[in-house]
């Protein structure tokens, strides 16, 4: 019996007062085998949007790079920002459009133009809106942080302690997530990343 293998991975979104927290830890493993402690699994897709993902990478990254050139198309035709909603429902056409040979990827989408907003999308393009969310096989045990923990209108340094929380969680119980975090902060002055080691 054959059946098609999904690399392992932890991430996270969560929204705050003024804008989103998105992380995810560094490690890419197959199996046994630890292919990489140094990936980079948040995108900045616009200059208010911004991405995460756990399964194969180099699905995110095709996509990211995809949906960065049609968003600065779309960008041009209507002369505005393109909401986190409007880049969610265009990565979801894509993953939905190939449905029968799937980009293997769940993703996080988060950004902010009038409110903050985050969306969870599945390999076939769900598109599901929340507050926070985690993705990945690292995901119950973050869930499990952010499910208590979390509530409206943070502060900006309590969602990324809380994210790094999440995070950490889920890097202790799960053997396919480690080797650091890094972390994608979107508020209404702009979009910064940083990353932080784990002793």
């Amino acid at each position: 019996m054959s059946y098609m293998y999904m690399p392992g991975a932890t991430a996270v979104g969560i929204t705050f007062d003024n804008g989103v927290v998105i992380a995810s830890e560094k490690r890419i493993a197959y199996g046994n085998f630890l292919v990489s402690k140094t990936t980079k699994k948040t995108f900045q897709l616009t200059p208010n949007v911004g991405a995460a993902c756990a399964g194969l990478v180099a699905d995110m990254q095709i996509l990211a790079l995809q949906i960065s050139a049609l968003a600065k198309i779309r960008k041009m035709e209507i002369k505005r920002e393109i909401p986190p909603n409007s880049i969610a429902k265009m990565i979801s056409n894509m993953m939905y459009e190939r449905r029968f040979f799937p980009f293997l990827t769940q993703i996080i989408i988060g950004g902010i133009i009038d409110k903050p907003s985050i969306y969870t999308l599945d390999p076939l393009g769900s598109v599901l809106p929340d507050e926070y969310a985690a993705v990945g096989t690292g995901a119950e045990s973050a869930l499990g942080v952010l499910d208590p923990q979390f509530k409206e209108k943070m502060t900006e340094k309590e969602a990324v302690e809380l994210a790094k929380k999440a995070v950490k969680s889920a890097i202790l119980r799960d053997s396919f997530s480690g080797d650091g975090i890094d972390f994608l902060v979107i508020n209404k002055e702009g979009c910064k990343e940083f990353s932080e080691k784990l002793n």
